[in-house]
């Protein structure tokens, strides 16, 4: 039987982010990033380090896609507002992207069909209300009613008092043994129908939309996230940089989807390092990070 992971003894082989080598710092063309408790501060907002972070990797060349678990409502205004060339939502089953030459917005989805779509979404609020039967504290996220495709069980950004950790690692138990797929965030248990998930739409629109085969998008792209549900991207790519917080997450996570290195700090703090970092791969000398 497979051992479970210990957190501590776990990190000592994810290394400071400071070792990331500067070789490998240079080729990075395409920084993908989760979006809360990576791009966001502690109380859930998104400060200006983490924008501005964002504008300094394009200005610099490297192309910029949040990878959420958000709802396709903000997707759409990710997509068309913030500084980023495109953006994965639900988990895997969208991505938007703005063309600026047509001012039209490409979506892609993991399901084409919106009938399927549709009837999956009735399913997972049947499914829900199972939920909230066994786990009366949970609520649905204030965001459920821009979603296409999945569910997001609330159980520590709005609901009071918050459920732990181990609480939602038991609601995603739950969903899965009613045959859904299920992840837990730093706020939200996601469960959805259908094998999608955040790895394979970002594969493929690194493939059809940018261009790239396997072995380019591993030397090129860097992936910042800082929970469960990142594991399979942490896994994947060379190099996948944990925020502080995933400490938390670590023991319910088996070790080859532990991230390559980690950030000395939570969320955008983290973030706001991890750019300087890349930044510092093109500097003609050496810069602290800040």
């Amino acid at each position: 039987m497979k051992k479970e992971p210990n957190s501590e003894s776990a990190f000592l082989a994810s290394k400071p982010l400071e070792k990331m080598s500067s070789a490998a710092r240079s080729r990075v063309r395409y920084v993908l990033t989760d979006i809360d408790g990576t791009l966001t501060a502690p109380d859930g907002r998104l400060p200006a380090k983490s924008y501005s972070a964002m504008e300094r990797l394009r200005a610099a060349g490297i192309k910029v896609i949040p990878i959420t678990g958000r709802p396709a409502g903000w997707c759409d205004h990710i997509a068309r507002m913030w500084p980023a060339d495109g953006v994965v939502g639900e988990n895997g089953a969208l991505f938007y992207m703005r063309d600026d030459s047509s001012a039209k917005m490409i979506k892609i989805y993991s399901e084409p069909s919106a009938t399927v779509r549709e009837s999956n979404m009735k399913r997972l609020l049947s499914m829900y209300s199972a939920v909230k039967r066994k786990f009366p504290s949970v609520e649905p996220a204030s965001d459920q009613n821009f979603r296409e495709t999945d569910v997001a069980i609330d159980y520590c950004e709005d609901v009071r008092p918050p459920l732990t950790v181990a609480d939602a690692f038991e609601i995603k138990k739950f969903c899965e043994s009613r045959g859904a797929t299920a992840k837990v965030s730093n706020i939200h248990v996601n469960a959805w129908f259908g094998d999608y998930t955040k790895l394979k739409m970002s594969k493929r629109i690194l493939k059809d939309v940018f261009g790239e085969n396997d072995a380019s998008m591993l030397e090129k792209t860097v992936y910042a996230g800082d929970s469960d549900n990142d594991a399979e991207m942490f896994g994947y790519f060379k190099l996948s940089v944990g925020m502080a917080d995933i400490k938390a997450y670590a023991a319910a996570m088996p070790a080859e989807f532990h991230p390559k290195y980690v950030a000395p700090l939570r969320g955008a703090d983290g973030f706001s390092r991890l750019a300087s970092a890349v930044l510092q791969g093109r500097a003609p000398k050496k810069l602290g990070l800040r």
